[in-house]
């Protein structure tokens, strides 16, 4: 089974993240039962401070109690899809800082994109997908773009258009394959560590 994880980029009070990644969550068990674990990853829930470690992840592993309970989260799966907004043109600074932490967690693990915005979040998403590249992610694809005009009300009531729910279907299948591409990279990574 490939263990997914759906990270929730915002930690804004009153965001609409949380909604996005159960939707997706949800979509995505029911779609692919049986060969994957989905599981919400909630930054809200680590609560990390500016990036505090004093050597960059590159060189060495953090060694403070938060970034050591975030790399065991992050290094624990096999694969991401990333639910983020758009701020002024890129992804919330919550989510850049939790991705700083971290560095071979990251490597050699598929990662798909969930963005939500008035044009879907494309310019976060192209940020993010130049910062996979960076960690040695494979960065797919598909990306699902919701427009907080046509897949929301009041531009907080959630309502995926129904169209929506085969672009999840087709990240999702196109992520696993990757995640069962990269699995013997993974391996040999995780031997060498």
């Amino acid at each position: 089974m490939t263990k997914t994880g759906i990270i929730i980029g915002s930690t804004r009070p009153g965001r609409n993240g949380e909604k996005v990644a159960r939707w997706v969550r949800d979509l995505a068990a029911e779609h692919a039962a049986g060969r994957a674990d989905f599981d919400l990853v909630d930054l809200k829930d680590f609560a990390l401070p500016l990036l505090d470690e004093p050597v960059p992840a590159l060189r060495t592993p953090g060694g403070r109690p938060h970034t050591r309970r975030w790399a065991e989260r992050i290094g624990a799966c096999d694969a991401f899809i990333v639910v983020t907004p758009e701020y002024n043109t890129a992804p919330p600074a919550s989510l850049t800082n939790a991705i700083d932490y971290l560095y071979e967690e990251w490597g050699g693990k598929p990662v798909g994109y969930v963005g939500y915005g008035v044009f879907g979040a494309v310019m976060a998403v192209q940020k993010l997908r130049a910062q996979a590249g960076v960690l040695r992610m494979a960065d797919i694809g598909p990306q699902v773009a919701l427009s907080l005009r046509e897949d929301f009300v009041a531009f907080t009531d959630f309502r995926p258009r129904e169209s929506q729910a085969a672009e999840v279907h087709g990240l999702v299948d196109e992520l696993l394959a990757w995640a069962r591409a990269l699995g013997p990279l993974r391996a040999t990574a995780g031997a060498a560590a």
